[in-house]
């Protein structure tokens, strides 16, 4: 798939007619930092199109990119550890819940990212069982994969396939663009 145009509509934080127009939505999940941003800047071909930010939980929106003017992705704020407020934890938290499991909106697909060299968190586990229980079509991506050792890269790729076997599994990092035209490919299914 060829990316040519993306722009930034709107962040929201609760019900919004943007999400019923009927424009399909491919929705970015994973931890604090893990770097859904990054993924969807390097997509796009944009470096910052979605505000990076080494700080953990900076996202604190749901924030829409339209994207070929045919379909939104949508950047959900990080679950897991984030740097603010126990109060604004829970709320993105809340947040969160309510988009992907209360709403009924229709989601084209999920992206499921996790950091390739981290593995899987807990976290991460449950937010797949989750979303797998409620039916949703998901792909993960292990980002980060430069950032993993040569000589442990195909085991740790191998043990995040063997936890996620049911799913597609893509290898990638945003920061050099591999396995970004694989991850833009699966849109298309």
């Amino acid at each position: 798939m060829n990316i040519k145009s993306a722009t930034f509509v709107k962040g929201a934080v609760g019900t919004n007619d943007i999400f019923e127009d009927g424009t399909p939505q491919i929705v970015f999940i994973g931890r604090s930092n893990v770097g859904k941003s990054s993924i969807i800047n390097s997509l796009t071909n944009q470096k910052s199109l979605a505000k990076t930010s080494s700080t953990p939980g900076r996202t604190q929106q749901i924030n829409i990119f339209l994207v070929n003017k045919a379909f939104y992705l949508v950047d959900l704020p990080g679950y897991g550890f984030a740097k603010a407020p126990e109060a604004v934890r829970q709320q993105i938290q809340k947040m969160i819940n309510w988009y992907l499991f209360e709403s009924n909106y229709n989601f084209k697909k999920i992206v499921l990212i996790i950091d390739a060299k981290v593995g899987p968190t807990s976290d991460d586990i449950r937010m797949c069982n989750r979303l797998e229980k409620a039916g949703k079509d998901i792909v993960v991506v292990a980002n980060k994969i430069d950032k993993i050792k040569k000589s442990v890269y195909e085991k740790q790729i191998q043990e995040i396939k063997d936890i996620f076997h049911t799913y597609k599994v893509i290898p990638c990092s945003a920061e050099k663009k591999i396995g970004v035209g694989e991850l833009a490919e699966e849109f298309l299914r």
